[in-house]
């Protein structure tokens, strides 16, 4: 559902069927439209943040909840990421689209799979480094923190539960 109306935030003139940020439906491996390209290059990037973020306060990141373990695959870091996707990634997609900071030309289209070029690569990471250094207050504790510290509080409030030190976790919301 939630992806099904995605393309409703993508400014009018760049979705038209046909146009260079046209989106249908989720789909990767490999992603078959620029958005789509757009959203899997960036929640990798999100995953390498927590995977770090989880190792460094000594959580195994590849022993998760809810993603089963698989060889080499960060399960606790993508179990993490769920609650980020939307604020972190998504929003940075958004940005880039509709801020025509991206463009058609960032793309390459081959066998029927679209990647990002070098120059939309770099694009996307400037977007996605602004938005961890975005600062939000955090809705448990109250004062403000970059996006890429939120991660942090997060993984340590989940360490906090895990040795009972506080009743629940909590995700993090802005609204």
């Amino acid at each position: 559902t939630y992806f099904g109306e995605f393309a409703s935030m993508v400014r009018e003139d760049l979705r038209l069927p046909g146009g260079p940020f046209s989106f249908e439906h989720r789909n990767r491996r490999p992603p078959t439209d620029a958005v789509n390209c757009l959203l899997s290059f960036g929640y990798g990037q999100l995953t390498k943040e927590l995977t770090t973020t989880t190792f460094a306060i000594g959580f195994d990141p590849y022993q998760g909840f809810y993603h089963r373990p698989k060889y080499g695959r960060p399960a606790l870091a993508l179990d993490l990421a769920e609650e980020f996707r939307p604020l972190i990634v998504e929003s940075t997609v958004l940005t880039l689209i509709n801020n025509g900071e991206i463009g058609e030309h960032d793309f390459l289209v081959r066998a029927g799979g679209v990647s990002l070029t070098a120059d939309g690569r770099r694009a996307f990471l400037r977007a996605f480094d602004r938005r961890m250094e975005t600062e939000v207050t955090h809705p448990r504790f109250g004062y403000r923190i970059t996006y890429r510290r939120v991660l942090d509080v997060q993984a340590r409030l989940l360490g906090a539960v895990l040795l009972g030190e506080i009743p629940e976790y909590v995700p993090f919301v802005t609204r």
